[in-house]
C-alpha cells in the first residue's frame, strides 16, 4: 500500500509541475500578443499560477520521490538518479532566473493604466532572448529527468 501510495503522490507531483509549466508557458506567450497593459497583466498574473503549480509539483514529485527510493532497491548511488536529480536542480534555476524578466514585466504592466498600449520597456521584457533560452533550457532539463525516470538508464 505504501508503495502504490508513494507513486501516486510522485506522480501527482509530475502532473501538477508540467502542468504549471504549460500554464506559465502560455499566459506568457498570450501576454506577448496583446497590446493593452491591463490584458498583458491580467495574463501575467496567471503565470503566477503556474509558478505556484510548478511549486507544489516539485514538493510533491521529490519528497515523494525519495520516499519511492526508501521503498524500492534504487539508491541515490544509482547514476540515473544522481543525473535525474542534478538535473532537476538545474530546471529549477534556470526556470527561477528565466521567470525574472517576466516578473518584472507583469508588475510593470500592474502599475500601468489597464487602457493604454504596452509601452516598449514592456514589450522589451516580454521579448527577452535570454529569459526565453533559460526558460527553454529548464524545460529541455526537466524532460530530461523525466525521459531518466521512465528508461532508469
Amino acid at each position: 500500500m505504501s508503495y502504490e501510495l508513494a507513486l501516486f503522490l510522485h506522480l501527482l507531483g509530475v502532473v501538477l509541475f508540467f502542468s504549471g509549466t504549460a500554464v506559465a508557458a502560455v499566459a506568457l506567450a498570450a501576454a506577448r500578443r496583446r497590446a493593452r497593459a491591463g490584458e498583458i497583466a491580467l495574463l501575467l498574473r496567471l503565470t503566477r499560477w503556474g509558478v505556484l503549480l510548478v511549486g507544489g509539483g516539485a514538493v510533491l514529485l521529490l519528497g515523494f520521490g525519495f520516499w519511492l527510493v526508501e521503498l524500492t532497491r534504487w539508491t541515490l548511488g544509482d547514476a540515473w538518479l544522481g543525473w535525474a536529480l542534478a538535473l532537476f536542480v538545474v530546471a529549477a534555476v534556470l526556470g527561477a532566473v528565466g521567470g525574472r524578466r517576466p516578473k518584472r514585466a507583469r508588475l510593470l504592466a500592474e502599475r500601468l493604466p489597464a487602457d493604454v498600449d504596452a509601452p516598449e520597456e514592456l514589450r522589451s521584457l516580454l521579448r527577452d532572448p535570454v529569459s526565453d533560452l533559460l526558460n527553454w533550457g529548464a524545460a529541455v532539463a526537466a524532460f530530461a529527468v523525466l525521459a531518466l525516470m521512465v528508461w532508469k538508464p
